[in-house]
């Protein structure tokens, strides 16, 4: 299996459809509700959420997912009769599968219960139609890189006493992304010095995302969130409770971060954790996603 802890829940919706192809004459039979077998259209439909719902015990590598919603419809076609299922779930992995399965396992219930009516009866053309949720629906594209600043916050990494690797690690991450790491440093724990830098940054070279790392907890020397507060002309709160969220899930040290986040000009500055294990389940937290605040800084909206 895929290992999907890393994402986070979005809304998921997949339509897929199947045809039962037949004897005009049988298929009619079907919403005049005369076959023998008793109701088709409500037995295949049920089969088919019943089927949406064991989706993980049929197919090997799907994950049990929560379903939110499953309807099955089955509706005259000019090729016989068009079954389509449609499948919604907060979670972290797609349901097409699940639609896809449903379709099927209707199918297979209405072909059972009219086979003795049609000798030729079949069924096929499943596919998805349309999929919507996760990553590919949050994906921002930037016109040109977006460039960016990784800061490294360590007093002990700044002497050269230690090696960095949060801040490698979210370059690594970010290289998956419309977006151009021009500069990567490490700065001592000093709220003045972290605070001249990042106004530098924001305000004379140009630089457009800047993600820190380090000095968010509550040592003496953590000052990396006060230092970013004096610079910040506006604070975008979601941003470090979407990150604080994703991280409780996964430790519950994740509440004791104090990191910040938010704009100064057009330049989007957000604090993230010392640890790489924090550094990189904020960033799964925030990507896709993160982005989008560029198109509504230019007054796009959520275009």
């Amino acid at each position: 299996m895929i290992d999907v802890s890393p994402k986070f829940h979005t809304l998921r919706y997949a339509l897929a459809e199947g045809f039962l192809y037949g004897k005009p004459e049988v298929l009619a039979r079907v919403f005049a509700k005369t076959v023998p077998k008793g109701d088709v259209a409500e037995v295949a439909r049920a089969a088919g959420i019943a089927a949406a719902k064991r989706c993980s015990d049929l197919i090997v590598f799907c994950h049990p997912i929560p379903l939110d919603w499953v309807e099955v419809r089955l509706e005259p076609h000019a090729d016989g009769i068009r079954v389509s299922a449609e499948v919604r779930s907060v979670w972290k992995t797609g349901v097409e599968v699940e639609a896809v399965t449903a379709v099927t396992g209707a199918l297979l219930n209405a072909y059972d219960m009219l086979k003795p009516l049609d000798q030729e009866l079949s069924f096929g053309g499943v596919r998805v139609v349309k999929k919507k949720g996760g990553k590919t629906s949050f994906s921002d594209r930037a016109a040109d890189p977006i460039r960016t600043a990784v800061l490294v916050m360590s007093d002990s990494t700044h002497a050269g006493t230690r090696k960095d690797k949060a801040g490698l690690l979210i370059k690594e991450f970010l290289a998956d992304f419309p977006v151009s790491v021009d500069w990567y440093e490490v700065l001592p724990d000093d709220r003045d010095t972290i605070a001249a830098r990042l106004k530098k940054l924001a305000d004379e070279e140009g630089c457009q995302l800047v993600f820190t790392t380090g000095g968010t907890g509550l040592g003496p020397r953590d000052v990396t969130p006060e230092a970013t507060l004096t610079v910040l002309e506006r604070t975008v709160p979601g941003i470090v409770e979407a990150t604080r969220r994703h991280g409780k899930d996964r430790t519950p040290y994740a509440m004791l971060s104090r990191g910040e986040a938010g704009v100064r000009g057009r330049c989007l500055i957000v604090n993230l954790p010392g640890s790489s294990k924090g550094a990189l389940e904020s960033l799964q937290a925030l990507f896709p996603g993160l982005l989008h605040i560029y198109p509504m800084m230019a007054g796009k909206g959520h275009e």
